[in-house]
């Protein structure tokens, strides 16, 4: 019996190297007020360089996750990297200002852009625009960046910008914009009464593709037409389509288009789509209609 147990023994140590490397390392033990390290905030500055013109400003703009609106106050600093900005922009006609709007995929995109990282671009152009320089010479994007950290509930200058040639776009390129836009036009079905405009990814597309032709050509506009079926009298009708496109105009220029390029109207029932026969052609008929003059 002695001999079986020490032939036993001797093959467990042997054989269970794992078994040896347990015994002989004592168990671990996590401590529960351990502290986790908390990463720094992404920060990116203002900064744009070109030749001899170069700018570093270590401040930017600024966002709330989910939004797109620009938080202020602005500094001064930026406010002075910025003015130096439009100078050099109106002695320079053939640069453009590319501007990168950054955004992570967790964030709820409100805007009717088809991503938060274009809208944030979009209300930086749109301040740059009011400072002086011409929508023109501006480009915007969106980017998807995972590893952007906020402080506390803000993002802190999730936007990027760089200089290049090009501010004169394409006369043929332009032009096929138009016609795009022209022959599949933007079309929102909902009701007046709604706070809020949901629209498809197609669709935030096309608001995209419409406010890029509106930057490119100055004397550019939109037209937003309000249309019913034709319940009710025409005068009543008539109301309510410009009701409705009213309301789409406002939801575009709170998007970053501007007031001033909008017209909005109503056809009411003069226009219809569909039989206004059946409810299925009636709920056709009533629409908006978005597209360029």
């Amino acid at each position: 019996m002695i001999i079986t147990i020490a032939t036993g023994t001797f093959l467990y140590f042997s054989l269970c190297s794992d078994c040896q490397l347990a015994a002989a390392e004592p168990e671990k033990v996590i401590e529960e007020d351990a502290v986790v390290a908390t990463p720094d905030p992404t920060s990116f500055p203002f900064a744009v360089a070109d030749g001899d013109f170069e700018l570093n400003v270590n401040d930017n703009f600024n966002f709330d996750l989910s939004n797109y609106g620009i938080l202020v106050p602005l500094t001064e600093n930026l406010k002075g990297g910025i003015s130096n900005l439009v100078n050099f922009l109106k002695e320079n006609q053939t640069k453009v200002i590319n501007i990168t709007g950054l955004y992570r995929s967790d964030e709820e995109n409100p805007s009717a852009f088809p991503n938060l990282g274009l809208a944030r671009a979009t209300a930086v152009k749109n301040y740059l625009v009011e400072q002086g320089i011409s929508s023109a010479q501006t480009n915007t994007f969106g980017k998807l960046m995972e590893n952007l950290i906020p402080d506390g509930n803000t993002l802190r200058g999730p936007v990027t910008f760089n200089l290049s040639e090009g501010a004169n776009v394409e006369n043929e390129d332009l032009k096929a914009l138009y016609d795009e836009i022209k022959a599949n036009p933007l079309v929102l079905y909902f009701n007046t009464g709604e706070a809020a405009i949901n629209l498809s990814l197609e669709q935030r597309q096309k608001v995209a593709k419409i406010a890029r032709y509106l930057d490119k050509v100055p004397d550019a506009g939109c037209d937003v037409i309000g249309h019913t079926d034709n319940t009710g009298s025409r005068a009543t009708n008539l109301a309510l389509g410009k009701e409705r496109a009213d309301f789409a105009k406002s939801y575009l220029v709170r998007n970053g288009i501007t007031a001033e390029k909008i017209n909005s109207l109503s056809k009411g029932p003069d226009a219809p789509i569909a039989s206004n026969g059946t409810e299925e052609g009636r709920s056709k008929n009533r629409r908006t209609v978005i597209t360029l003059h």
